[in-house]
């Protein structure tokens, strides 16, 4: 983290001194685009070529927009989502990055991905036949208008995730039929790991995506440029590079749970920075007294007397309703339990033994103050979940400031603040 909740100044003033307006609600997330850019750097060093970073589900609930454009000015070549109006929506932002949609698409947005320079992904054989008639359409309209389109694609290979790709028979036959479409262009050939913490079965899984290479070659046409290793596979070193690798999570600055990095890219992964701070403010700070409940149900009841903080986000941010009792959060550099049950708009906190504690405090629920920390990887220990789930359920009502240090650079709200 690039300081402490101890150095540094109240979040409103830090708005102030930017020009910022205030935030509408009492919970932010912050987010650093400073450990954004470094852990993007970090990851093309220890992979040895480009990334093409994933920024899909809002960036993992970085902000998309925001996310994408700081990974972009820090080298990005190219981006990858999940979803095509994902794509759009960077492409509206005004991100001219080329951006990669990892799942297939409805054939009847061939044209308009064309235009706005969106890479597609071929995963079935179905999905070759329906992009064909559309496209053949699409090109007989640009023609009678003297236009001329093109169409950039990735070819997805099976090699065992069993989630999708065309299996490694029809890749070479795949490739010469899209060759054969006026137009179009295989930009890409990849594949997805299902556990590349496990050397043995990520080996298994390579040899089937190199099992490709050879009849594609033998069809007359070179080996698209690459790209098959994520997060888990750079670090572990379970998967080869090849021309780039795809990271999502270590780009956030976490490594996938459990995963244990190769000795040689140890330190590597020791250094990733989180991006990612989920802060906020009491609205409420009362004693409650002795049998008193707290919130829905009475589910808690004081059993001395004991200061409760309300925090002003909840179940529809993020915050698990099974979350409490057995989470804490952070204040004045002290662990607090969360007590009573999770609200959609507030959790309560059992400050009693925490020092001077007043409705200025500033809370972590993700992050670090003093001495403590709370990660991603601890909260979905708490709550038998993953990493991933953590980061990307945080809501979009969640105020985003980005900051690039201790310089704040921009804020995303639901009235479409962006950065500055």
């Amino acid at each position: 983290m690039s300081a402490s909740a101890a150095t540094r100044a109240p979040i409103e003033e830090r708005l102030r001194e930017a020009g910022m307006s205030p935030l509408p609600r009492l919970a932010w997330l912050e987010i650093d685009v400073e450990a954004l850019a470094y852990n993007l750097q970090l990851i093309q060093r220890t992979a040895g070529v480009p990334a093409f970073p994933v920024v899909k589900a809002d960036a993992y609930g970085h902000g998309a927009r925001e996310t994408a454009e700081a990974l972009v000015q820090a080298g990005a070549q190219r981006l990858c989502v999940a979803t095509f109006d994902e794509a759009v929506q960077l492409r509206d932002a005004g991100n001219k990055a080329p951006i990669v949609v990892l799942y297939r698409v409805p054939g009847e947005l061939a044209g308009e991905a064309a235009e706005l320079g969106i890479e597609l992904t071929v995963s079935a054989p179905d999905s070759i036949a329906e992009l064909e008639a559309r496209w053949r359409e699409e090109q007989a309209l640009a023609a009678a208008t003297g236009s001329y389109i093109s169409l950039h694609l990735h070819v997805e290979v099976e090699t065992g995730l069993g989630r999708g790709g065309l299996t490694p028979d029809l890749v070479a036959g795949a490739i010469v039929e899209l060759d054969g479409m006026p137009g179009i262009g295989v930009a890409g050939l990849w594949t997805h790991y299902a556990s590349p913490a496990d050397a043995q079965a990520s080996a298994a899984q390579t040899a089937l995506f190199e099992s490709t290479f050879p009849p594609i070659v033998a069809a007359g046409f070179p080996v698209p440029p690459r790209h098959a290793a994520a997060s888990g596979g750079v670090f572990a070193a379970t998967a080869p590079a090849y021309e780039a690798v795809r990271p999502g999570l270590s780009l956030y600055g976490l490594l996938p749970d459990d995963l244990t990095p190769a000795p040689d890219r140890a330190e590597a992964a020791a250094g990733l920075r989180p991006v990612m701070q989920l802060k906020a403010r009491p609205v409420r700070l009362e004693w409650a007294g002795v049998g008193a409940g707290v919130s829905y149900g009475s589910r808690w009841r004081a059993q001395r007397p004991s200061l409760i903080a309300t925090l002003p986000l909840g179940y529809t941010d993020g915050i698990l309703r099974a979350s409490s009792p057995g989470e804490y959060v952070l204040v004045n550099g002290r662990r607090a339990p969360l007590v009573g049950t999770v609200a959609m708009d507030a959790v309560m906190v059992d400050v009693t033994d925490v020092p001077g504690v007043s409705m200025g405090s500033e809370f972590t629920l993700l992050g670090e103050d003093g001495g403590e920390r709370i990660t991603a990887y601890d909260l979905a220990r708490l709550r038998n979940t993953i990493s991933w789930e953590v980061l990307a359920t945080m809501s979009q009502r969640l105020p985003r400031v980005y900051h690039a240090g201790p310089v704040l650079v921009g804020r995303r709200t639901l009235t479409g603040d962006r950065t500055e």
